[in-house]
Parts: structure tokens; sequence; C-alpha cells
């Protein structure tokens, strides 16, 4: 690993046994290698730290990192990020699957387009043996050059996986750290497309695994998702009305807080209060994974032959 890697991943995770080998596979088979790979465990009380071990021990751009106790998986996200020291980064996840070119093709498309502040590529959704359930189809106007427009994009349309993009670190230190309420990814994700565009690679390269242990799946409350998030949303002082309180105030502070002229400013809160007070379009809620799977006839893509590793899996 070199000194000073342009690229720093981060890949927090609490006990990721089941799928974790899967995920370092495909992103130490990268076809570009300028990156460390910063993984905090979680306190994880399954087989994550010894997996997490023999891989450092074979790659030296892994650096472990296990905290003493669960801090929960915000603050973890955050913690990771501050452990990294590259002028990009990564946040990943211990279960989706990357395709070999999926960092490469990131770095170009920043090195290309110094406006752009993050890069990401089509997505879709596997099952737990990593296999297409779901393309999806990014409909996001994340690439325009209006911050009104980016920002209103977020609130009406269903979102995409921007959070796991290739991030510009700098951005990333000038929003607010991560927070724990009622979908604080999105307004995150707000917050940091208020600073400059987006741009989505044409090429299917992103695999998100939708399986039964997956925290959104096992944490089917809006309480006990933010609980998993931060365990000091446990309690009383946390109700279900407080978090969706937040939610709504994460956005409105993060248009307080971004470099916007005074009218776009004015415009965000207007499409932030259109938000608000309207119903949201037809199918704007949904999740993806819940779509009516794709028919396997259909599909022209093979996650086998585009993540590493998968071919000694399936030997």
């Amino acid at each position: 690993m070199t000194a000073h890697p342009r690229l720093s991943i981060g890949l927090p995770v609490y006990n990721g046994e089941e799928y974790l080998a899967e995920a370092l596979d495909a992103l130490l088979g990268q076809t570009y290698e300028d990156f460390e790979l910063v993984v905090s465990d979680n306190a994880s009380t399954d087989g994550t730290r010894d997996i997490c071990r023999k891989y450092a021990a074979r790659d030296s751009r892994i650096r472990y990192i296990r905290l003493t106790r669960n801090i929960g998986a915000a603050p973890n996200h955050n913690h990771v990020f501050t452990e990294c020291r590259g002028e990009l980064f990564k946040w990943a996840s211990h279960d989706d699957l990357y395709a070999r070119d999926l960092l490469r093709r990131c770095v170009e498309a920043l090195d290309e387009r110094p406006d752009v502040i993050l890069a990401h590529s089509g997505q879709a959704v596997i099952d737990g043996d990593g296999q297409v359930k779901v393309p999806y189809e990014y409909g996001l106007a994340t690439d325009s050059p209006h911050a009104p427009e980016r920002f209103r994009s977020l609130l009406f349309e269903p979102g995409g996986d921007d959070f796991y993009g290739v991030m510009r670190a700098d951005v990333l230190r000038r929003v607010k750290p991560h927070d724990s309420y009622h979908h604080a990814d999105r307004t995150f994700v707000a917050e940091i497309t208020l600073h400059g565009p987006f741009h989505q690679v044409p090429e299917l390269l992103y695999f998100r695994r939708d399986h039964p242990t997956r925290a959104e799946r096992a944490n089917p409350s809006k309480r006990s998702r933010c609980v998993n998030l931060d365990p000091r949303r446990a309690g009383p002082l946390h109700p279900t009305p407080r978090l969706l309180a937040e939610y709504v105030w994460g956005f409105a502070s993060a248009i307080r807080r971004a470099p916007l002229s005074p009218a776009d400013r004015r415009a965000c809160y207007r499409h932030l209060a259109a938000w608000m007070t309207s119903r949201v379009r037809p199918g704007a809620g949904e999740r993806v994974e819940d779509r009516a799977p794709i028919d396997p006839d259909r599909l022209t893509v093979s996650v086998d032959a585009l993540v590493a590793g998968r071919e000694r899996r399936r030997a």
C-alpha cells in the first residue's frame, strides 16, 4: 500500500461474516488499485474479526480497526471516514458486490469532470446468492448544474445509492456527519448534492444485496432502524414523532449550511415546503427491493462474470 493512497474505502461492519469475504474479494479484485481499505469492526460477536485478520494478512491495503463496543451503524460510518487518508473516499457495505471496473470508472469520471463531486454507476438489487433481482434505472437529476433542481429531485424521486458513490473527501468534510434519525441517509446525500453535481457511469457495476438479515429487513420499524443506527436512540426521549421531525429539519438545516446564492437558497426552501405539504408522486416511496423480480430470460448481465472472486465460489 502506498503511503498516501489516492482513494480510501471505508467499510463499517457488524456481524457480517455471511457475506463479508465476498465483498472483500470484490473490492480487492478491482482494476483500480491505488486505494486503502479501512475496515471498522463495530465489536462484532461472530466470525467477522477472523475474516478481517485473514484478509489483512494477505493484502497490505487493508487496515483493520476493531471497536471495543457497538457504537451503532451511523457513528461507525462517521468513524471510518475519519480514519481514511485519500483525496477520494467511498463507503462500502460488507454485503454488497462491486464489479471489477467500478472504482476505475468512477475515479476516471471525477478526473474528467472537475465540477463533479460524486461519481457512481448503474445499480441492481441482488439476492443472497448474488443473482440479479431488480436492475434499477437511475432517474434523479443529480447531474444538473442547478443546485435547486438537484435538491428537488432528491426530495420527490425514488433515491439511488449515491451514498455509496466515490466522493471528493474535501466536500464530505464540509457537510454535517451522518445522523441517526429516520432516513438520515437521504438528508445526508441531499446536503452533499447542494455542493455540486453527481455523475452516473452508464454501466451496471454496483450490486446491492437484499437479504433477510440486512439492517433494513432486520429492523422493520422506524424506531428499531434508528436504534440500529445509534443505540443512544433507544428510550423515551426519542419517540417516532421526534425522529420524523428531525428528518424534515435535516433537509432545512442542509439548505441553511450549503454554499448557495440567496436565490438558490429560497428555491430550495420552496421545494422543501412543497414536499412537506403535498403528497409525493405515486411510487416515489417504494423500495427498489420490493419491485417484481425481473424475468431471468431478460437478464443481459452476469454478476459472476463482472465481480472478482465469484469464479472461485462457483467452482
